[in-house]
């Protein structure tokens, strides 16, 4: 890895790889340091071929408490905190384009940007003691990445304008019914669930999962037609691809497959 980080901690096993935001003074609010941290950490683990997936979850009694308000206080009007947004969207997108998936655990307050950034990820595991919100228009504001465009993708219009225009919050079980979150489970086997089924996950030809996260996230914004459209053309691409004759080889021959991304 590059320079050290001092609001991110980083694990790698078994291809593995956990990311914990340790900022636990602050409820691992976001702040533009922390983001740009994310950026990086993210930017170095699509590279790295010794790991499959990601697990992201938060120090302490927090996945992520939202932004860091002080932050977005002293930022100027106008210029600044649309510069503010954009990269913090910028930075979301990159997570939800990657091109292996990204499991958040989400181990407490979900709130503002933390809810975003578990938008942002592929899958959504919760603890029991989970809670969820946008509470951005208690201070004047609405979310800034990308929760007023994930949400009501994921859940519904209506469901998402609750919690955008109540900024009120919702507790795991709730969420689970929303489909906001695949799963609860008890916050002390949270972390070994999503490394197991990031496990899982990374078992599998790494071409055809950052080919599926492709095209689920753009087929996501096109009519049924054209979204078809690109699925053909992933399937075609994979059908050109060393590790699409190495799986369908070793199902015939009745052994476990040994992908090599090529």
């Amino acid at each position: 890895m590059s320079a050290p980080y001092e609001f991110l901690k980083l694990e790698i096993a078994d291809r593995i790889a956990t990311v914990l935001i340790d900022r636990p003074d602050k409820l691992n609010a976001l702040n533009g340091k922390v983001i740009a941290e994310l950026d990086r950490m993210f930017t170095e683990l699509s590279a790295r071929t010794q790991v499959g997936a990601i697990v992201l979850s938060g120090a302490g009694r927090a996945f992520v408490a939202g932004a860091d308000i002080a932050e977005i206080a002293t930022a100027s009007e106008g210029p600044g905190l649309q510069d503010l947004s954009a990269f913090g969207s910028r930075v979301f997108t990159r997570i939800e384009r990657l091109n292996k998936p990204v499991i958040a655990a989400v181990n407490g307050f979900a709130l503002g940007g933390g809810l975003e950034l578990a938008l942002a990820s592929h899958v959504r595991l919760a603890s029991e003691s989970a809670k969820f919100g946008l509470p951005e228009v208690k201070l004047g504001l609405i979310p800034g990445y990308g929760g007023t465009q994930r949400l009501p993708r994921l859940i519904g219009r209506g469901r998402a304008l609750q919690l955008v225009l109540t900024g009120g919050m919702i507790d795991a079980a709730t969420a689970a019914t929303f489909g906001l979150v695949n799963a609860v489970y008890p916050a002390e086997v949270l972390l070994d669930v999503a490394r197991s089924m990031a496990k899982e996950m990374a078992q599998q030809g790494p071409l055809a999962l950052a080919h599926a996260i492709a095209a689920v996230t753009a087929g996501a914004d096109l009519s049924l037609d054209d979204a078809l459209a690109l699925e053909s053309k992933h399937f075609g691409e994979l059908g050109r691809s060393a590790d699409m004759r190495e799986g369908t080889r070793a199902f015939l021959e009745k052994r476990p497959p040994t992908f090599r991304g090529e």
